[in-house]
């Protein structure tokens, strides 16, 4: 299994795209049929291009965003233009993207089966599924649309959500615009496909396109034209005639779940099949017409949601912050500070991994990133290579509950709950599961020693003779700082002197730093600070300023989680700068994965928004919620078994499926049984934890496996599966004790 996955083919900006497509846009085999080559070649440079200006998006949207925090609190001015204007950007920036993303291979698939086959098969159901699901879904989407946004232009439609009123067709325009790219590129896949197959197979799929293309032109005729032919009336005919109109809807949005959940193991991008279904199902349940509009309605709402603003804005700043290497110096910097504790690097590697997903949701980035920073050290060290791969695995998937996590942003909107109070519930969960962590591989050190021993001594830091009192004294400094900034948050400060909420904190720093300094010059009775801690400081300070700058703003309520993301990614812009990290293909380099991480979780979170509607209005979760209610199941027992059903859906899938077509199927049961869905998303958050750490789908492994590749990824599997216990004892916790995830928020909220 280890022979799989490639490390080199590894991208460790995002968990969900393991295999990118290898190669140059393009580029063509020289034995391709020579007139599928300059086809090809010239819808992928089209989407290259579209791509590599689109990225550019990410820009505006930053300015626009920090403009509006700026001009509020300094001028007491704010704008209606950034509020506007940002969403727009956001939403022409996914959607005009989703063709470079398709031909670059980074819309999710659950390919679970799929990744098993042999190319030649995977060329062949690509195809077949290209012609089935594809090209109707992109062809509808493609006219529905342009008529959408021609409406636009034509009466100059506006918002009505602010003064401003500003006009939605420029925005809108995007929407065709993306089907037709979105149309050409799939012309270049299936092409593609054609040439992985055998040559018999191939031929048999040549000859019977013109006949697909006829046929597709007479159903879109007989749909969207249906006085041009008689197919609409051809079509109920069928319906009546094989009793397939006697179905009630409730029943049709059954079997649309069940076909559903087979067509996306099947291993086709998981956003073009649900918009495919959504037609079919949405067509025979109550309207083809109504699908179409509401499928164009969904992407529209989507591409306008403020809040999801926020997801290319925290993704963009994670990927600078991981560009810059902040994380090395501060593990570094830990690892020395416990050097004489058994466990030291598992200790450091989990305080780092509790910095770095609070910088960045994505979790092949933290698991990538700490199996560089640690596992080399781990090895020479003597450290025990199970504990080792567990450590590291379990820290990187703090990265999707701990704030800001790109989950809980997406989750929000679905379960319709403040995406403020899901990071404010996420926070003291998360740093128990990490208190579980360090606890668990401490526990096991100190029982056995000879897992993770005492670094060498030529390894251990110089310091004072009295090392307690320099950590004891440190980390006490450290709480007040705390302890006066919260204060000056508050206001406790306001009425001692001008400016005091600032200057106080700021003055206990100035104190700290002249300490240090004097212990340094004088050495009183052998007592100094060892240069350790400015080491510590230096990695510390500056990614947990930038950190509690951004989260402390959304849970002061100071800033909306899209305007807290843009000023995190404007630090993070200056902190690579500082750092002399940041040169200007890093930086290029980190808007187009932007680009693609983007494109990814929107595009899919639109499609899903669509099938979601199209089943809602089928009627479908009315009836469940009612049987589920006349089962007189408790909510307890009502949760027991989604916990479940998440906990088993995770191993085959990635968090974004789970999250956008099952969690809201869910949401009225659990409406209608008075669950709080704070605690509830806290709890699939926790859940999907561990979709990381179970083999054998957890990318975990393979990310590690890919820049660790002298350990066997049996002894990952197994260290992982330590931890995956322990998150699910974490689960068991929160579960039976709410006030785990909900005392944060009511303590915020004065309850």
């Amino acid at each position: 299994m280890a022979d799989e996955i490639k490390s080199e083919a590894l991208d460790i900006t995002d968990e969900l795209i393991a295999e990118r497509r290898a190669g140059e846009p393009g580029q063509t085999p020289s034995d391709m049929v020579p007139w599928m080559r300059p086809v090809v070649r010239w819808i992928e440079l089209l989407n290259l291009w579209v791509g590599r200006l689109t990225c550019l998006l990410v820009l505006p949207i930053i300015a626009v965003m920090v403009w509006e925090v700026v001009s509020r609190k300094l001028f007491l001015a704010p704008t209606d233009f950034s509020f506007e204007y940002s969403r727009m950007l956001a939403g022409a920036m996914f959607m005009l993207g989703a063709g470079y993303a398709l031909m670059r291979g980074v819309h999710i698939r659950a390919d679970f089966i799929y990744r098993n086959w042999s190319r030649k098969r995977q060329a062949t159901v690509d195809a077949a599924l290209y012609l089935a699901f594809y090209f109707p879904a992109m062809l509808f989407f493609l006219w529905i649309s342009a008529e959408y946004t021609i409406k636009a232009w034509a009466t100059w439609e506006r918002s009505m959500d602010t003064a401003m009123m500003a006009p939605l067709a420029p925005a809108r325009t995007a929407m065709p615009i993306a089907a037709f790219l979105l149309l050409l590129q799939g012309i270049a896949e299936f092409l593609r496909t054609l040439y992985d197959m055998p040559a018999e197979r191939r031929q048999k799929f040549v000859t019977f396109l013109p006949f697909y293309v006829v046929g597709l032109g007479l159903v879109f005729l007989g749909i969207v034209y249906p006085d041009v032919l008689p197919l609409g009336e051809w079509w109920s005919g069928l319906i009546g005639a094989t009793g397939a109109g006697n179905i009630p809807n409730e029943a049709i949005g059954i079997i649309m779940i069940g076909v559903m959940l087979f067509a996306i193991f099947v291993g086709f991008p998981i956003s073009f099949t649900l918009i495919f279904l959504g037609f079919v199902f949405g067509s025979w349940g109550f309207s083809s017409k109504m699908t179409f509009y509401l499928q164009t309605l969904q992407f529209n709402a989507t591409m306008l949601d403020e809040q999801l603003v926020a997801v290319p804005l925290f993704v963009f700043m994670g990927i600078l912050m991981e560009k810059a290497g902040l994380m090395e110096r501060l593990f570094t910097s830990i690892q020395l500070m416990f050097s004489r504790t058994r466990g030291a690097l598992f200790v450091a590697v989990l305080f780092v991994s509790m910095i770095f997903a609070a910088a960045t949701g994505i979790v092949g980035a933290s698991v990538t990133i700490l199996g560089i920073m640690a596992a080399r050290t781990m090895n020479r060290s003597g450290y025990d290579v199970r504990l080792a791969a567990g450590t590291i695995t379990a820290g990187g998937t703090l990265g999707i509950l701990i704030p800001p996590s790109i989950m809980l942003v997406v989750m929000g909107p679905v379960l319709e709950v403040p995406v403020t109070e899901l990071f404010q519930a996420a926070i003291i969960p998360g740093i128990m599961l990490a208190f579980l962590y360090m606890l668990y591989a401490l526990v096991r050190c100190w029982i056995n020693p000879s897992l993770g021993p005492i670094l060498p001594k030529e390894e251990q830091p110089e310091t004072s003779p009295y090392y307690a009192v320099e950590f004891v004294s440190v980390f006490t400094a450290l709480i007040i700082l705390v302890t006066l900034v919260t204060l000056a948050l508050r206001g406790d400060f306001a009425g001692l002197f001008p400016f005091a909420g600032p200057v106080i904190p700021l003055a206990w720093i100035g104190v700290m730093y002249a300490v240090y300094a004097w212990t340094r010059a004088v050495r009183p009775g052998g007592f100094f600070y060892s240069d350790l801690w400015y080491e510590f400081f230096m990695g510390l300070v500056p990614p947990t300023t930038l950190i509690a700058f951004a989260l402390g703003s959304i849970l002061a309520g100071w800033a909306t989680p899209a305007e807290a993301a843009a000023c995190g990614a404007f630090g993070a812009i200056f902190l690579s700068l500082a750092y002399r990290k940041l040169t200007l293909p890093s930086f290029y380099d980190a808007m187009i994965k932007t680009l693609e991480i983007t494109v990814l979780i929107m595009f899919l979170v639109a499609a899903s928004n669509f099938f979601g509607a199209v089943f809602s209005r089928l009627g479908t979760p009315t009836m469940l919620t009612e049987l589920l209610l006349a089962w007189d199941l408790s909510a307890t027992a009502v949760l027991v078994i989604i916990m479940a059903l998440v906990f088993l859906l995770g191993w085959p899938l990635e968090w974004v499926p789970i999250v956008l077509i099952i969690v809201p199927i869910l949401v009225p049961t659990l409406e209608a049984l008075e669950v709080n869905l704070t605690w509830f998303a806290i709890l699939v958050a926790v859940n999907l934890q561990t979709a990381w750490l179970s083999p054998p789908v957890a990318l975990s492994a393979y990310f590690l496996k890919g820049v660790v590749p002298e350990w066997d990824l049996k002894d990952i599997y197994f260290g992982m599966m330590q931890f995956m216990l322990i998150q699910l004892l974490g689960l068991v916790l929160i579960f039976n004790f709410p006030q785990i995830a909900l005392w944060l928020p009511n303590y915020i909220y004065g309850q």
